[in-house]
């Protein structure tokens, strides 16, 4: 980790998932010596690319901005670069070298031919209209599309990056390439995008709890959860939830959380919906809608007693605090909606109370299977229906179970779903790298 620290300073994102990969990492290749004198991890840690450019663009008033583009092509052993774009202020390379280090394993954990990796901006699309939204998505694509296509690195979306950019991204692509082709994923369904796509990365979540849980014979009815974070994993978590018979009691956003004693249901889920996706509003609007549910300003939900978390919202959201907590009310199970929520010392405590805990390279591929799903249909020009693609999502969801509970039970029979998740991903990608060389 020295090593890795000293060249890569001030990334504290990235040595985080660097550390806690390696964890589990390098005892197995102590293990099995076919890993053993060829670079493998440190070949892994080194992306293969990266490209950083300049984004111009003009507001409505006409002032011109400049933000920062990336985007980190991390490993194509398994497949072409594959992985979401980020709007978002806090977008540095150190966000995006540990997303895209975490997209690698959770593209390999899918079976699905995808290699790993990541781009983004620290563009901030709230509070823009759409023409300059537009206008930014257009500025950013026209470089971009240099560095990708279908054979090459599809990108979608990820935070900030909903429909609405995907479509003025792809269209400028289009525009540029003068061909259509599947070169982004999370397109319209009208125009080469999948069902269950927008809701395939919560709903997974959901679909890996249900397995879990079956572990100890339990079931996610009936059980109360907190869910973080308002945004597009949230909402369909929640409604996976509320379908499956749960009661989901927060949901939140950087200004603070909900807290509904009564559980949400489907028509105020749809309120929500529309707060987010059509109005972008603020959560704590919520209460002036359902006057019996609580807001708190700048706080996290982590303290409202449940039995299942999913933290849905952003990186290191929940702390060993929290967690300590969580633990002290009641909590068994928390599985990462998000990207690396959990804190590395949260992610202890949880382990270290034999909390059952899924990590998102696991627990949140459903959306990027669904994405490589999109890639298929796009491929055979065909478009699937939804319950099709929903059961090609579960069975997904269930193998990437069962790969994680193979290679992470414990000699008492408990299940280490990190360390069954690291060792999965890594033995797929680390095989294919082995097969083509030093490249």
């Amino acid at each position: 980790m020295k090593s890795i620290e000293k060249e890569n300073p001030c990334e504290p994102e990235f040595h985080q998932a660097v550390q806690e990969m390696a964890t589990s990492i390098i005892p197995y290749i102590h293990q099995n010596p076919k890993y053993k004198g060829m670079g493998i991890l440190r070949r892994m840690v080194e992306p293969e690319r990266i490209i950083q450019f300049r984004v111009v663009w003009t507001d409505d008033k006409n002032t011109v901005h400049v933000n920062k583009g990336y985007r980190v092509a991390f490993n194509s052993a398994i497949g072409p670069y594959k992985g979401g774009l980020r709007f978002h202020p806090t977008v540095n390379l150190s966000v995006l070298k540990f997303l895209g280090f975490e997209q690698v394993f959770k593209n390999a954990l899918t079976a699905l031919p995808m290699g790993g990796g990541k781009g983004g901006s620290n563009f901030d699309p709230k509070n823009k209209s759409d023409a300059e939204v537009m206008r930014f998505c257009q500025a950013f694509m026209s470089e971009l599309q240099r560095h990708i296509g279908p054979n090459t690195d599809i990108p979608a979306g990820d935070i900030g990056v909903g429909g609405r950019e995907i479509g003025y991204l792809f269209g400028q692509y289009k525009r540029l390439k003068v061909e259509f082709t599947g070169a982004l994923t999370g397109k319209g369904y009208g125009w080469g995008g999948s069902l269950i796509r927008p809701e395939a990365t919560g709903y997974g979540a959901v679909y890996m709890t249900q397995e879990m849980l079956a572990t100890l014979n339990k079931s996610i009815e009936g059980k109360t959860v907190v869910v973080s974070g308002s945004g597009n994993v949230s909402q369909h978590a929640v409604a996976k939830c509320i379908e499956f018979g749960a009661k989901v009691v927060t949901m939140s956003d950087s200004s603070g959380y909900v807290y509904d004693k009564d559980g949400f249901n489907m028509e105020k889920l749809a309120w929500v919906m529309d707060l987010k996706n059509n109005r972008r509003g603020r959560i704590q609007e919520y209460i002036d809608a359902f006057p019996s549910a609580e807001f708190h300003q700048r706080e996290t939900p982590w303290k409202v007693p449940c039995d299942i978390a999913l933290p849905c919202a952003t990186q290191n959201e929940l702390r060993s605090k929290d967690a300590e907590v969580m633990v002290k009310n009641g909590c068994f199970c928390v599985v990462e909606g998000a990207n690396m929520p959990c804190s590395s010392n949260a992610m202890h405590v949880f382990q270290k109370n034999r909390i059952l805990y899924a990590p998102g390279k696991a627990s949140n591929a459903g959306g990027v299977a669904t994405s490589g799903l999109e890639m298929a249909q796009n491929s055979q020009r065909m478009s699937w229906t939804r319950e099709e693609v929903d059961f090609r999502l579960q069975q997904i969801m269930r193998d990437i179970h069962t790969t994680c509970y193979t290679y992470g039970k414990r000699d008492d029979g408990t299940v280490d779903y990190v360390h069954g998740a690291n060792i999965a991903g890594f033995v797929k990608v680390a095989d294919a790298m082995l097969d083509q060389g030093l490249v």
